[in-house]
Parts: structure tokens; sequence; C-alpha cells
């Protein structure tokens, strides 16, 4: 058993390693599960899985071929070959470790550990290892290597736990495991979640007004600082510095020096304009930045490409005819590169950029002016760059573009820009620009997906987020259409139903020239949280939701692990709880909303209402300190403690508040510093002298 020892080291390697969990139920191809149209027949699992009839075949037919003669032992080696099926296989098998060849099996007794909180066994490796030890198990997923079988004779794929282990406490430290805050491991049985765990709704949201202006975008500094970008919909960035809490100031922010100007490049329109922006998550080393927005191939000579509308979906620009004034493919959607004038060895310090593109990483026409998403995003564990395009308009998207596996609209998109093929590459390949394709992306196990397809079934995504501490819930708000405002779990390859359904509701297009999808030929992902447009705009009954982030911000504990989001119509904001925790399911509080007294800039009120005059919500925004904004038509707002505005919060006792300081001077509304108060007068006469 000497060979066996190095191969044992480095399993408690693994296990004294922290264990990233992903929380969310997930598949161990990272899929999300769903529910079979079949019950299993040899798995004893039920609800969502990761199994369907042809997996639990498999598995069958597996186990059968171990040939385990003992009732109790095969007991438990089905149990563990159909963990398989469970919907938290991901965690179960630690597929970001991984992969295992078996889950993690409940040992309460392993080093470091301490009982199953979720788990009723918590010596299921232990249980396994005293009915199996003796009996012979053909092609045993227990071998000491992941890909060897080092102890077992080279004519022979028969072996006995004890043959492979010299003891209980090897086999235990090598696969077994506990279920704790990061983690779950496997009890013999479907996991099951801690149900007493909830979270309260709060009482109340406070906000301060730390900004005048109204901005579209809002990206925290890659630095780490206490800086932040904001982007209005014309296409100027701005860096701004944010003030702590409790300073009694506004936004740092120079508003006639923007960072970076693209207004030339950008067609502004009232659907229109620069959509999102995202900066590499190694910005301070390479200065790289991007910016989505949209070109008019009449104005622009550099607005050129493919059309969205063409032959490999089924559609012809020719018969669509105009749209809201606009010809197919007239406009077009674009994700350009820029660069920071840093210096170069930290351009973090940029105080602005340059306005010319370094390349375009993706273009593509849209056939109608509407529906077309924007948002981009890198993912903070892959690094790749997430572009939300929505089904690119007209009303019920009457080619199916959302379900039409070879159209890019209606979908999340993946692209790595770290890797940039050649020309040649790129048009051998077929992109739509300067990117390549990440190998893991869902066509890799889907044929028909174009391979730059992330999710489909999206209508127009309007605001995405990462849950900072658990990046797998990556949560997408999707405005409907007619009745039905969504928020969705993104995962790998997930289908999230439009147009065949309109949140949880089937939807009925009025044109099919794209032809349709029938509700049996997919399995939907239904949103987790989302509202009725006759619940929120009772007179008009139209809404268009924003999507926000989940709270993680210390700053208001009772609004912490709750996702805020928002209407655009600002007379509603809610906060999602998670119940039971890590379970995916949501539970939505319609929170009551005000300004703070001492907001560094006053706020103004809906008239006969004590609601701030928000007017629209554009946006949500997120800092380095994890404090959440409110981009509005009317400022910028932050989320501060509940006290200011006078709504209890027992758990604010928990956390230091740090003394207030003096009332700032009656000058405090504007937008800068009084120590940059003498640069910006200087602008000012010089704005002054233009104009006469």
């Amino acid at each position: 058993m000497a060979d066996v020892l190095p191969v044992l080291s480095f399993f408690c390697l693994l296990l004294s390693l922290p264990h990233p969990s992903s929380t969310l139920p997930l598949c161990t191809d990272l899929r999300a599960p769903v529910t079979p149209k079949k019950p299993l027949a040899f798995c004893p699992y039920n609800g969502s899985l990761c199994c369907d009839s042809s997996k639990d075949l498999q598995l069958q037919k597996r186990f059968d071929a171990m040939n385990v003669t003992d009732a109790a032992c095969a007991s438990a080696v089905k149990s563990i070959l159909c963990a398989t099926c469970d919907q938290f296989s991901a965690d179960l098998f630690e597929v970001k470790l991984g992969p295992r060849p078996v889950p993690v099996l409940c040992n309460s007794t392993t080093e470091g550990g301490s009982s199953s909180k979720s788990q009723t066994d918590g010596s299921f490796c232990s249980n396994v290892w005293d009915v199996c030890q003796n009996i012979s198990i053909l092609d045993s997923p227990f071998a000491p290597s992941l890909k060897t079988k080092t102890e077992v004779p080279q004519n022979s794929t028969e072996s006995k736990l004890s043959d492979l282990w010299q003891s209980k406490t090897d086999f235990c430290n090598a696969f077994g495991g506990v279920s704790n805050e990061d983690s779950i491991c496997f009890s013999g049985k479907q996991v099951s979640l801690d149900k007493t765990q909830t979270l309260l709704p709060p009482r109340g949201m406070c906000l301060e007004k730390v900004g005048e202006k109204s901005y579209l975008n809002m990206a925290a500094h890659p630095d780490g600082s206490n800086r932040a970008f904001f982007s209005d919909q014309p296409g100027r960035v701005w860096l701004a510095t944010i003030p702590e809490q409790d300073s009694g100031e506004a936004l740092g922010l120079d508003v006639s020096s923007p960072f970076v100007d693209l207004t030339d490049e950008v067609y502004f329109d009232t659907k229109f304009g620069m959509m999102g922006m995202a900066f590499h998550p190694n910005f301070s080393q390479n200065g790289r930045f991007f910016a989505s927005y949209n070109c008019d191939k009449t104005k622009s000579p550099d607005c050129t490409g493919r059309c969205a509308c063409n032959s490999d979906v089924g559609c012809d620009p020719s018969k669509i005819g105009s749209s809201e004034g606009t010809q197919p493919c007239q406009d077009y959607v674009v994700v350009a590169e820029f660069s920071a004038n840093g210096t170069a060895s930290n351009p973090s310090m940029a105080k602005n950029a340059n306005p010319f593109e370094v390349r375009r990483i993706f273009t593509m026409g849209l056939p109608f002016g509407s529906n077309h998403g924007g948002q981009i995003l890198f993912g903070p564990e892959d690094g790749y760059l997430y572009y939300m395009m929505g089904d690119g308009g007209s009303k019920g998207d009457p080619y199916n573009f959302a379900q039409n596996k070879k159209s890019l609209l209606g979908k999340i998109l993946r692209l790595d820009v770290n890797n940039i093929p050649s020309q040649e590459e790129m048009v051998d390949l077929g992109l739509w620009g300067n990117y390549s394709v990440p190998h893991d992306n869902p066509f890799s196990e889907d044929k028909e997906l174009e391979p730059e397809i992330w999710a489909l079934g999206l209508r127009d995504p309007w605001r995405c987020s990462f849950d900072v501490e658990r990046p797998s819930y990556f949560l997408c708000a999707d405005t409907g259409e007619d009745q039905y405002e969504e928020v969705d779990i993104i995962t790998k390859g997930g289908n999230y139903g439009w147009r065949v359904f309109e949140g949880p509701i089937p939807f009925q297009p009025q044109q099919t020239p794209g032809g349709n999808t029938s509700i049996d030929s997919i399995n939907p992902i239904f949103p987790v949280v989302g509202y009725s447009h006759s619940d929120v705009n009772k007179k008009e009954g139209s809404a268009a939701i924003s999507g926000g982030y989940v709270y993680r911000s210390k700053t208001d504990p009772c609004l912490y692990g709750s996702y805020l989001y928002g209407d655009l119509y600002a007379k509603n904001i809610w906060a999602a709880a998670e119940n039971p925790k890590n379970s995916g399911n949501f539970s939505t509080t319609d929170i009551p909303f005000t300004c703070a007294a001492d907001s560094p800039l006053p706020c103004s009120s809906v008239p006969n209402s004590p609601l701030p005059a928000l007017g629209y919500v554009f946006s949500f925004g997120q800092d380095n300190r994890k404090d959440v904004f409110i981009l509005t038509q009317s400022g910028v707002y932050r989320v501060v403690r509940p006290s200011r505005c006078n709504y209890t919060c027992s758990k604010e006792k928990e956390v230091a508040v740090p003394p207030r300081p003096p009332p700032p001077p009656s000058c405090s509304h504007l937008l800068v510093p009084l120590s940059k108060l003498v640069l910006s007068l200087s602008f000012f006469v010089l704005f002054v002298g233009l104009i006469l």
C-alpha cells in the first residue's frame, strides 16, 4: 500500500483547501436542473433533477455491471451513483476542483470538520466503509487515484475497499467531507436544505442623494479604490470619487471634464445610445475598457457589418419593411475596446482615455428599432465578457429570434476578449468581431447552438449582476411585453422561455413569420421573482423592470443578502430574499423607501406622497465597498443606514457607526468637494465666456 500514500496525501491536501461552493442548484455540467418529463425508474429522486430517463438508465446499467452481491453495500453504492442526479450535484462532486469519481461523502470525523448541518447522517462515509470494505466491486469508483487504480492488479477490474485503502480513516479523509456554510456533502439521499434559516423582510430602505446628473451605467473602478465610472446615454463617461458613508459629501465629479467622450461614435436617440461599459479585470495593468453602444450606418461610415436578419436564421430583411422610421439593419449594436491614458506602469491612475477605439469587438445589424439590451459585464470567476442581447424588437418577436439557436438575438453571449484571432481566423469561424469563443460554452454540448451563446430565451435583459459573495448567482432582469416583468438566475445553456412564455405565462404571438416553438420542445427555466404590470401601474398597465444587486454592504444589515431591483416608474423597489438559503427560491417584499433628511444633496418628494421624486429608475450600481446606488432621472441615490430615515433595524446596533461630522456648509449641494471649488469656478468662467 506504499504507493497509495502519495495519492492519499494529495486527497488530504484537497480537503485542507477552501472549498468554493456554488451554493446554487447546479448539475455537474454547470447547467440548471430541470424536471424530467418522465419519472426516474432507477434513482429515487424527484422534483428538479440533473438526470432524465436516459441518464437514469445509464446509471442502472453501470450499477448492474458492478455486480455488488451484498445488499447493504449495493444500496450504498446505488445511492452514490444516483447522487449525480441531485440538483446540487455540482457542489457534491466539487466540479470546480475536480471532477471527483464520487460525491463528497458526509463524514463528521473529517479533520477540521464539524457535524453536518443540513444532512441527517454525518457518518455516511463511515457506514459505506463498514458495509463495503470486504465486498468486491467491479470497476470500483473508490480507487485511490482519479485516473488509475494503483493497487489493483493489471489483469483485474475487481476490488474491495480494504484492498484499496489502509483504513476507514484514510478512506474518509479522501472521500469524506462536511456540510457547512461553503459546501455540502452526501448522506445517502437527496440533499435537503435547512429551512429554518430565513431572511426577514426589511422595514424600509433609506436613501441619500449624492449626485444631480442622470446616468445610465455605473462601474466600480477595478483597482478596488473608492472611485467609480458613470456614463450617460449620449456616450460620455466620468470618473468619480465616492464619498464615505456619513461624510455628508456628494460625488466628487467634474461634469465639465469627462473621462472619455464617445458621443461622436454613439448614435443617441430615445431607444439608442451607449448602453453599457465594462472595465477589464486587469485594467490597472492593461488599461483596457469596453463600451457597448449603437451606431447608425446612414450617419457613420464605420457602422457596417452583418445583419442579424439573414438566411442562417430564416429571415429576409427585404420582407421586414421599415420599423419606427428605420430600415432593417440601419442601426447596429457595437462593442468596442478603448484604452486609458495612464502611465505604462499604472493605467489605473489615468484621468482620461483615448476616444478612438483600439478594436471593434462585436458589430451586428438590428432588424428592428428596440429590445437590443446592450449591457456588458466581465465574469468574476472566468474573466470572460458577457453581452446581454435583446430579441431585436417588434411586437412578440415575430421571427422567434429568442428561441432560434442560430440567432444571437434574445441571448446572453459569452466572449473571450483576451485571445483575439487573426482576421483570417475571424472570417473562417464566422465571428462577428475580434473575439474568440470559450471552449466550455454550451455549444460544446449542444451542437445546434451558435458558439457565442451562453443562455437563450430572453426578451430584453435590462441590468444583470453577479453576487459578489456567490458568483454563481448571475441574476438578470428581463423586461416583459404585455403582462409580466421577471428576474432570472442565468445558468449555462439555460432557456428562459421567451417567446413561448412571458415570465411564467404562456405567450401567444400575433404574427409568426419566423415560425413557432412548442411548449413541449423546451425545458424553460422560470423566473425566481417577478411582477405583473397591473400590480404596479393599474392605470396604464405598463411597467419596465430594472435589475439590481444582491445587497452585500454592512451599511444596512437588514438588507444584507437580499436582491434589490425596481421598476422604471420609480414607485416600487423590491427586496427578494432567498428562502431557504442556497435553494434558488426567492420571496419578494415591496419595501417602502424614503430620502434621509440630512442627505448631502436635497431630495424633492413626489406630490402628495412621502416617496422621493426619483423620476425614472434607469439602473442600479455597486461600488467597491459593496454599497448599492440607484441611477435615476433626478440623480444618483445611495442606500444608507436605515436609522437615518427612522426605519427600525435591530441588526444595525451590531454594526459600528462612525460619528456624524458637523452639518456641511450651505454650498454642499455642489457636485464637487470644496477643495475643488476654485478649479470648478475656473471652468464655469470659461463656459460663460464661450456662450457670450
